[in-house]
């Protein structure tokens, strides 16, 4: 079997943490990458055996022997890149959030259907084994109706001036940076909200530091909490009419689950191929493989609908981007 040659735009940490994964899977080759700094480039291509560096990200668009590019760039550039990356016939797995605004994700899914090439967010959560496993068990109503959620990421951030993450030009601020996975875990588990309310903290540079959000639904309601100062044990906990299932810290990666029901706890391990980001690779591999444009598993509807719930949130809390 051929394998599928990657290319690699914007190489800070998750794209160390992305490709140290990719090299665990045997179909995927790391082919090129690509820094607005020619040096950077040269560097992680080093410490990767990859052959081919490139010091644009437009020249690593036009390299032929590319099949998908995975753009881990700050927030702000994720539509652009994205669009020009299927313009120039490659398949696109694109960071979270998928973009600043639901009208750039709409753009991007419509460049998936009109240049026929498969495009998918990088919500790896959704592909590691642990919340395959207990969204199958909701749905088989292991823990009866789903009455409420609860989940949380949140870190205290020693220095942030001069951060990525507090920068209002590169999209900063907790709700993008991470409020999305908790918004995304309700999602998954509940759908799309009746309501959703949500307040928050600012830095100076007029981004979110902390936000805290409640989400309505028919018959639930989720309590959800990101930050940059202050830390929490990032569990997740999906409570229903008959149990609960408490989802392992940190749940975004988990290695397992627990539930439990009158009193008594039952434990499931379930370890990730490398740190986890290696499951959404495989998925891409297989939708490729396929002939896919989106994934069953994550798809277009689905980023658009949690694109939808994050402006939601945006417009509440009155953060604007440049």
């Amino acid at each position: 079997m051929n394998k599928i040659k990657w290319g690699i735009i914007g190489l800070g940490n998750i794209a160390h943490q992305f490709v140290s994964d990719l090299k665990l899977i045997n179909e995927a080759e790391l082919t090129a990458v690509a820094s607005r700094d020619i040096d950077k480039a040269s560097e992680f291509a080093a410490k990767y055996n990859c052959s081919k560096f490139y010091g644009s990200y437009d020249a690593l668009f036009a390299d032929d022997e590319i099949d998908i590019v995975y753009i881990a760039t700050p927030h702000n550039s994720h539509a652009e890149l994205s669009i020009r990356a299927m313009q120039n016939g490659k398949h696109v797995l694109c960071e979270k959030p998928v973009a600043l605004s639901y009208e750039d994700a709409v753009r991007m899914t419509e460049a998936s259907k009109k240049h026929n090439k498969f495009f998918m967010e990088a919500f790896w959560t959704r592909f590691i084994p642990s919340i395959q496993e207990v969204l199958s068990k909701v749905k088989d109503g292991e823990i009866g109706d789903i009455r409420f959620l609860n989940a949380d990421f949140a870190f205290y951030v020693n220095e942030l001036e001069g951060n990525r993450m507090t920068d209002k030009k590169l999209g900063g601020g907790a709700l993008f940076d991470i409020g999305v996975y908790p918004l995304f875990l309700s999602y998954l588990i509940l759908g799309v909200p009746t309501e959703i309310m949500a307040k928050s903290i600012y830095h100076e540079s007029g981004v979110d530091l902390q936000t805290s959000m409640m989400l309505q639904y028919q018959s639930a309601q989720a309590i959800l909490h990101v930050s940059f100062v202050s830390d929490s044990d990032m569990k997740a906990t999906i409570s229903g009419s008959e149990g609960r299932i408490e989802i392992n810290s940190p749940w975004f990666m988990a290695d397992g689950y627990s539930i439990v029901k009158n009193e008594e706890v039952e434990k499931f391990n379930i370890p990730n191929i490398g740190k986890g980001y290696a499951h959404e690779a495989i998925e891409c591999h297989a939708c490729i493989r396929n002939n896919q444009i989106e994934s069953k598993l994550w798809s277009h509807q689905n980023s658009l609908e949690l694109s939808s719930m994050v402006e939601n949130v945006k417009n509440q809390i009155e953060l604007e981007f440049d």
